[in-house]
């Protein structure tokens, strides 16, 4: 999967959030607000093609939190990011 085009993690107000940038964009009416962890986790995948296994492998890294946690919450991050079409 990837993160689809024209979205950008910006600083708003403290906040990390993803804002569409760009005419592909124009219709995105959403804010999406990322905690530190999903921050993280973006920064580390934008403009790159990965799995939730890559995922799992940067938070029990960064992290040093079990496997087993670390799926479990890059499951739900992805869903999400899926949900609300910032990620394909």
């Amino acid at each position: 999967m990837k993160i689809v085009e024209g979205f950008r993690l910006r600083n708003i107000l403290g906040q990390a959030t993803i804002v569409g940038e760009g005419i592909a964009q124009v219709d995105f009416n959403k804010l999406v607000t990322l905690n530190s962890s999903a921050a993280f986790l973006w920064q580390s995948v934008e403009g790159k093609e990965f799995e939730v296994s890559d995922l799992v492998d940067l938070l029990v890294n960064k992290y040093n939190i079990t496997q087993e946690l670390a799926e479990t919450d890059a499951k739900e991050i992805v869903q999400r990011w899926v949900k609300v079409g910032i990620v394909k």
